[in-house]
């Protein structure tokens, strides 16, 4: 158990970092560095079932969690009776209980590593990137015609931190910007070389559709089957955001009956993406498996932000702590 002053170097404390499905959270920062003993534990499958969780998660005095991967509700933690603190990549994490009665830090984070994959998705679906790669490898030359981006409209639902940088390489390809999202204004959309236009509008005019939104009660299904239905078929969806902000049913229809073109989507509503999952069956969906944050540098800052929030919390000044307020 850990000694009840926070400060103590004599007592082991025993993190358990969540999810590390590529085995490198390891490498990522200087965890026997501190002056503190930490006896860390990284789990490299998911965990999905409470019960399994709980009992992995019993003896544990941090959890480290990465991003959204395992959600901590109110009913797990209250099962972890030695849990001291929780500590989240990122500054935000809608799937642990910030009010359950345990402190839960976050780290720094880049917003570039989605920026570039948003793009990754776009560019390789308007030239059929993944398509021509298979066919050439089976000895077939040229297989489709691509679509170039000068010239087109580049739709962007939401126009914060990640969309406003969207909306810069868009304008670098030449493209017209539309935005909408609830709370964006005229001014605050052309700040960014945007105009702001109506929801139909952004739907029935963008030729590639980018979601840039927080998942909330407001966001959740906010694309749904009537949206998809007034895109242009030529048109392709990009969701490197959260799956939820889409209905996945209506979603999976569109792309198999010819309502859009394509999607790139990152984010799912169940990760990681389970054997027989409607979306595998659809050919022209591009889908990577939440990759969006996942870039060394990254991980480095991560990782590293863990270490800090736990030897800060270990030493009675914790940092960056999470409310259950934040928006």
């Amino acid at each position: 158990m850990m000694a009840e002053t926070p400060g103590s170097t004599g007592t082991v404390t025993r993190v358990t970092v969540l999810d590390d499905y590529q085995s490198v959270a390891e490498s990522m920062a200087d965890w026997q560095g501190s002056k503190h003993r930490l006896e860390v534990t990284f789990v490299h499958d998911h965990i999905a079932d409470p019960d399994a969780l709980a009992d992995r998660l019993r003896e544990t005095d941090v959890v480290v969690a990465m991003r959204e991967r395992t959600p901590l509700p109110h009913s797990l933690i209250a099962r972890l009776p030695r849990l001291k603190l929780i500590v989240t990549t990122g500054m935000s994490n809608a799937a642990i209980a910030l009010d359950a009665g345990v402190p839960v830090c976050g780290t720094p984070s880049l917003i570039s590593p989605t920026v570039e994959l948003t793009w990754a998705l776009i560019t390789a679906l308007s030239r059929n990137l993944c398509g021509e790669t298979q066919s050439l490898r089976a000895g077939t030359w040229q297989t489709s015609v691509g679509e170039g981006l000068e010239g087109s409209t580049l739709g962007l639902l939401g126009l914060g931190r990640i969309g406003s940088r969207v909306a810069k390489v868009g304008q670098a390809f030449g493209m017209r910007v539309i935005a909408w999202s609830q709370n964006l204004t005229p001014e605050a959309a052309a700040e960014h070389g945007a105009e702001r236009v109506g929801p139909a509008e952004l739907f029935s005019q963008a030729d590639i559709l980018s979601i840039h939104l927080r998942l909330s009660p407001r966001t959740r299904g906010l694309v749904g089957r009537q949206q998809l239905q007034s895109m242009k078929p030529t048109a392709r969806l990009v969701n490197t955001s959260r799956a939820g902000i889409v209905d996945q049913q209506a979603l999976a229809e569109a792309l198999r009956d010819g309502w859009i073109a394509g999607a790139g989507l990152d984010v799912f509503d169940e990760e990681p993406l389970p054997p027989g999952h409607p979306l595998l069956a659809v050919p022209n969906a591009l889908l990577t498996p939440h990759l969006g944050y996942v870039v060394r540098q990254n991980y480095e800052l991560f990782f590293r932000g863990v270490l800090e929030a736990v030897c800060a919390f270990l030493d009675g000044k914790p940092v960056r702590v999470l409310s259950d307020g934040q928006p």
